[in-house]
């Protein structure tokens, strides 16, 4: 029998995070992290590989705001090595919080696939200065990874080199045999992400974080929790689950930084956002991503996200605020310091839909939106 004893998997919104005494404030907590053994990030912010939300205007901008972008692989070999020389020649002046490579200059990340090119485009972004590579694939757990990862390491022993995506332990355990420094988890939660429908797999984003990173930590790897963040709240319950890091796509899609020109309808603004499993991101180069051939035809692709719009959203840097905001706020309700003391202390309980209902606004019709909150 297949169900018989069948586990419960669970989402952010099926949790909250209970407060505890407390006598630290928000201005007195510390969000800093390491996502790898040789990388250190002053917030633990990353932005997805995608190509309506990674190019160097977002890496020079959350790189000085202290976190890192990855730039995209739906270019070619030169341009992607180029958009990663522009972050690292941006300026660094004037930036506290910015991260740093040895030399100075800002931390940039890359994204790379299994493919025929794939040690050629390694090479370019390597000589271009990345610091951090991360090979992207719907299905980390898959031999093609794995070997891929191998001939990586083996090659650049010295890189900082992430693989996902996984949902398992046993996905991670590969992964780390393999020579990863980090994993990325989340197998369709992303808001523009159809596998879960379309293929029938995946597993609810709080309980794959939970166990990846219960594992992760006794052997000292990173992980980055990729998707399914709507709110603030949602990367404080990421966070202290046990990832290092958490990777936004929607929540940064809009922003002035990210490709693509501002779209005007009916008096509002937006900006594409489009699922790199979708047709028209597997048609520009993303279909190896899912196992797929890049030169089919666009009808034979079978397609594992959509193509939307999102609401304009003004400066990344505004928008990180917000979102700090709330997770110095999630750490001063915890009694925690730090994101190291949050993962101790956190003491989660389940909720019901109701409970979530009666979290978010209710009873009232919502004149202006906060910064911070919108209803989804």
């Amino acid at each position: 029998m297949k169900l018989e004893n069948i586990r419960v998997g669970l989402t952010y919104d099926d949790l909250l995070l209970i407060p505890q005494e407390s006598s630290v404030l928000p201005k007195e907590t510390k969000v800093d992290t390491c996502l790898t053994k040789r990388i250190h990030l002053n917030i633990p912010i990353l932005s997805a590989a995608m190509d309506t939300v990674s190019e160097h205007e977002m890496g020079i901008t959350l790189a000085r705001l202290g976190g890192l972008a990855i730039i995209h692989k739906n270019l070619s070999i030169e341009n992607q090595a180029k958009e990663v020389s522009l972050v690292k020649e941006a300026d660094v002046k004037g930036y506290p919080n910015a991260v740093l490579d040895i030399n100075g200059r800002l931390l940039s990340g890359a994204a790379i696939s299994v493919s025929d090119n794939m040690l050629e485009r390694v090479s370019a972004l390597l000589k271009a200065g990345v610091d951090v590579l991360v090979l992207d694939s719907a299905h980390g757990h898959s031999k093609n990874i794995i070997d891929a990862v191998k001939t990586i390491r083996k090659l650049y022993p010295e890189i900082n080199l992430i693989a996902g995506n996984i949902v398992t332990k046993e996905a991670a355990a590969a992964l780390i045999d393999a020579g990863v420094d980090a994993v990325k988890v989340g197998i369709g939660p992303g808001s523009i992400c159809t596998t879960r429908v379309v293929a029938g797999v995946g597993c609810p984003q709080a309980t794959a974080v939970d166990e990846v990173a219960s594992y992760c930590k006794e052997k000292g790897i990173g992980v980055i929790a990729d998707g399914g963040l709507k709110y603030s709240g949602d990367i404080v319950k990421a966070l202290a689950l046990g990832a290092n890091a958490v990777m936004l796509g929607s929540m940064l899609a809009g922003c002035d930084e990210t490709p693509g020109e501002i779209i005007e309808s009916n008096g509002k603004k937006y900006k594409s956002y489009v699922g790199m499993g979708s047709l028209a991101a597997m048609s520009r180069g993303s279909a190896d991503r899912y196992f797929q051939d890049k030169n089919t035809e666009q009808n034979k692709l079978v397609p594992e996200g959509i193509e939307g719009i999102t609401s304009y959203k003004g400066k990344v840097s505004d928008v990180i605020y917000q979102l700090l905001g709330g997770l110095h706020s999630g750490l001063g309700y915890c009694g925690a310091h730090s994101l190291d003391e949050l993962k101790e202390k956190a003491v989660f309980i389940r909720v019901t839909n109701n409970g979530l209902i009666e979290g978010h606004p209710h009873d009232i019709n919502i004149v202006k939106d906060a910064p911070n909150y919108q209803k989804r």
